[in-house]
C-alpha cells in the first residue's frame, strides 16, 4: 500500500505549560479511493525521538493499512528533531525520560489520539505500539479506553516505577499510596496487550518481567507475553544498535502485530457479550 507522509503540530498543556508537540503522520492511500478509512496508531519513540528506524518502523505500519501517528515526546524540552545515537544523545534522553512528568506524557496521549479522531479517514479504532521508553508509553496509552489494541517492544521503566521523576527504583509487587504508576493502573485497561521482550535484555531483568506479567494478570488483562531467548534490548532497531539488531525475531515480532490490530482494529467484532469462555480439556 502507498503511503503518504507529512506531519502536524498540536498544542499541549500539561503542568501550567504550554507546548507545541510535533506528531508525524504516515496515511497509507489507495489510488483511485480518496476516502478509504482506515484504522490509526499512536506510535512513541525510544528516548531519541522520531528517528530512522523508528520512521522506517511506521513505514511498515502504514503499509499494511493503519493511519500511523508518531508524536515527538520530548517537546518539553527542544524541537522535533531526533536524537543522535551517541553517548550525548543517550544521556539526554535518559535525563528527559524522568524529567517529563507523567502528566505530561497522559496530555501527550490525549492530544495524538484527538488527532488521530479529528481525521476524516480515521475508523476511530485505535491502537498504540512502541519500542524501548516507547514501549512504556504505548502501555500507559492502552489506559485509555479509546485504545482497544497495544503492542509493546522491550517496554523500559514499567517494573521499577522510574519513568518520569522518581526517588528511585521501586520493583514492590504492593503500590505504593496513590500511586500513578502505570504498573500500578493496569486494571484501567480495557483493549488486548502484547507484552514483547529479550531474555537477554539488561534494562528488563528476568524479575522484572516476571512482574509485569504478574500485574497484568492481577489485573485482569486480556494479554500475550512473548519472551525471545537470545533477543537483547533494543532488538528491533536496525541502525546503530550496537550488535543487538536481529532481523529473523524482528519479522516474527511484526506478524505478533499485525495479527493482532488485524484482529482487533480491522474486524467488526460488536459488543463483547460478557461471558467466561469455558476451555475444554481435551487432548
Amino acid at each position: 500500500m502507498l503511503i503518504k507522509e507529512s506531519h502536524a503540530d498540536v498544542q499541549t498543556t500539561a503542568n501550567g505549560k504550554t507546548t507545541s508537540m510535533r506528531i508525524f503522520l504516515f496515511h497509507p492511500t489507495i489510488p483511485g479511493y480518496p476516502n478509504a478509512r482506515f484504522p490509526g496508531v499512536v506510535l512513541f519513540s525510544e528516548i531519541y525521538q522520531v528517528t530512522g528506524p523508528v520512521v522506517r518502523f511506521a513505514r511498515q505500519i502504514a503499509g499494511q493499512g493503519y493511519i500511523i501517528a508518531a508524536p515527538s515526546s520530548y517537546h518539553d524540552f527542544t524541537g522535533p528533531e531526533p536524537l543522535a545515537y551517541d553517548v550525548p544523545g543517550t544521556d539526554q534522553g535518559n535525563e528527559w525520560k524522568i524529567t517529563k512528568t507523567l502528566e505530561s506524557y497522559d496530555e501527550d496521549v490525549t492530544q495524538t489520539v484527538s488527532y488521530l479522531l479529528s481525521l476524516p479517514t480515521c475508523t476511530g479504532r485505535l491502537g498504540a505500539t512502541g519500542m524501548c521508553l516507547g514501549g512504556h508509553l504505548a502501555l500507559r496509552a492502552a489506559l485509555q479506553p479509546k485504545i482497544s489494541s497495544t503492542v509493546c517492544y522491550f517496554a523500559t521503566d514499567v517494573h521499577a516505577r522510574t519513568l518520569g521523576p522518581n526517588s528511585g527504583a521501586n520493583t514492590s509487587s504492593t503500590a505504593p499510596p496513590d500511586s500513578n504508576h502505570t504498573l500500578d493502573l493496569l486494571s484501567r485497561i480495557t483493549g488486548e496487550v502484547s507484552m514483547i521482550f529479550g531474555i537477554k535484555d539488561t534494562h528488563v531483568p528476568d524479575a522484572g518481567r516476571d512482574l509485569i506479567r504478574q500485574k497484568l494478570r492481577e489485573a485482569g488483562v486480556v494479554f500475550s507475553f512473548h519472551e525471545f531467548a537470545w533477543a537483547q534490548h533494543a532488538f528491533i532497531r536496525d541502525e546503530l544498535s550496537k550488535g543487538r539488531y536481529d532481523p529473523a525475531i524482528t519479522k516474527i515480532c511484526f506478524e505478533v502485530l499485525m495479527e493482532q490490530f488485524g484482529r482487533v482494529l480491522k474486524t467488526e467484532l460488536g459488543d463483547g457479550d460478557g461471558k467466561k469462555q469455558e476451555v475444554e480439556h481435551v487432548c
